[in-house]
């Protein structure tokens, strides 16, 4: 029997990432300055990250991960792979550490594809370290705003706002606002690949 929307929302996963990210470094023989180094982050949030008071994007989660020699997975639950039709009520939902960002993967998975999309639900006082990376990104507002910090100049951004952008330019969205806000996410690579195909076809981006 198929779940209803109201279902499925609840349905999706959160876990603390903080505890399996410090053990993962410490088991590595890691310093936080190491890891930081490694992942292209700052000791200061990824110390946030391991005490369970920031939530990273997956690039960032996925950065760290690379950097600890570990997969995404020890993190967060890989979204199962679909073909061609996603179902509104049967598709994954998760978040990442807490529940300020929530995903829905929209996007199939087939070989060859290049193309990666989620639907995002930020949570006010959502707020992202900033990043760049290879590839690119589109981002598209449903509902309430948000703030895009790109190239140091912060974009404000409402529903019906699109931007679109290359992702080496260093970027970041948070949501100072006080209502939820969901946005359609689409980039260049999937960052949940395996790692071997993930190397092949450059780091993954967005997100």
């Amino acid at each position: 029997m198929r779940k209803t929307a109201p279902q499925a929302d609840m349905a999706a996963e959160a876990f603390r990432i903080g505890p399996p990210m410090r053990a993962s470094r410490q088991k590595a023989g890691m310093t936080l300055q190491d890891v930081a180094r490694l992942a292209g982050v700052s000791i200061g949030y990824l110390s946030l990250i391991e005490r369970d008071q920031a939530t990273p994007t997956l690039t960032t989660l996925d950065r760290i991960a690379q950097a600890l020699g570990v997969g995404l997975d020890r993190f967060v639950v890989r979204p199962q792979p679909v073909e061609c039709v996603t179902r509104a009520v049967e598709r994954q939902r998760f978040h990442v550490g807490s529940d300020l960002l929530g995903y829905e993967r929209v996007s199939a998975q087939f070989p060859g594809s290049e193309l990666s999309s989620y639907v995002l639900t930020f949570a006010p006082g959502y707020r992202a370290e900033e990043v760049d990376h290879a590839g690119e990104e589109h981002v598209y507002i449903l509902s309430g705003a948000l703030e895009l910090r790109l190239d140091g100049k912060v974009l404000r951004l409402s529903a019906g706002d699109s931007v679109h952008y290359q992702s080496t330019r260093s970027h970041a969205l948070a949501n100072p606002y006080e209502t939820v806000a969901q946005v359609l996410w689409t980039g260049t690579h999937d960052i949940f690949a395996p790692r071997a195909e993930a190397k092949a076809n450059g780091p993954a981006g967005g997100l």
